[in-house]
């Protein structure tokens, strides 16, 4: 949101606990009891972020080495490596994926080839403190919903779902298809980490 100069806002905003980042063209709320360290670090994390310069996920695995094939190009064993090294140069830029089970390695290769490595991102370097998350099934679509309770959610989750919506269909629970997800690199793998949301829309 940009910032209104606007001097009879001033006070509406110092009520709201809005605050001016400086030289950063954003309104944020921040508490205060936030210690000033926090402070200057969560600032700076913001300013470096609005500053840097957009790109893909595609355009910087090139960068860092790993040429992506089209799916078209290579037959089911040349995939599977191919997938495997993509997720790790992902995880080597703080990206992590999840709930991947429900999609073969060609479905899933195909998403990222043709979608979401697609998608505009920051070329923003992220410490083992940060990451970006990646849910396949992130969106709140009804699909990915009746997916995530399929394949997914536990038993108190789907009696938590169906109390809260009842006239939802509750499907049968299956195990999922395949068994990628427990060798997944994971954010926490390099240190305690503070996971961004990068969901897929």
């Amino acid at each position: 949101m940009p910032i209104n100069d606007d001097e009879d806002n001033a006070d509406d905003k110092a009520q709201s606990g809005e605050t001016d980042l400086d030289d950063a063209e954003t309104l944020v709320w921040e508490s205060g009891k936030c210690p000033p360290e926090a402070r200057a670090q969560f600032r700076q994390s913001v300013a470096a972020y609005e500053q840097a310069p957009w790109t893909t996920r595609f355009q910087l695995l090139e960068e860092a080495g790993i040429h992506l094939p089209s799916p078209e190009s290579m037959n089911d064993r040349q995939l599977e490596a191919k997938l495997w090294e993509m997720i790790e140069g992902l995880a080597g830029q703080r990206v992590f994926l999840s709930q991947t089970d429900h999609l073969n390695d060609r479905a899933l290769y195909n998403l990222f080839w043709h979608d979401l490595l697609r998608e505009a991102a920051k070329d923003l370097s992220l410490d083992d403190s940060s990451a970006w998350h990646i849910d396949l099934l992130g969106s709140g679509s009804e699909e990915d919903t009746y997916l995530y309770l399929k394949y997914y959610a536990d038993d108190a989750a789907r009696r938590q779902w169906s109390a809260d919506f009842p006239d939802d269909e509750m499907p049968e629970h299956e195990e999922p298809p395949f068994d990628r997800d427990r060798r997944l690199p994971q954010a926490d793998d390099r240190g305690q980490t503070n996971v961004e949301d990068d969901q897929v829309m």
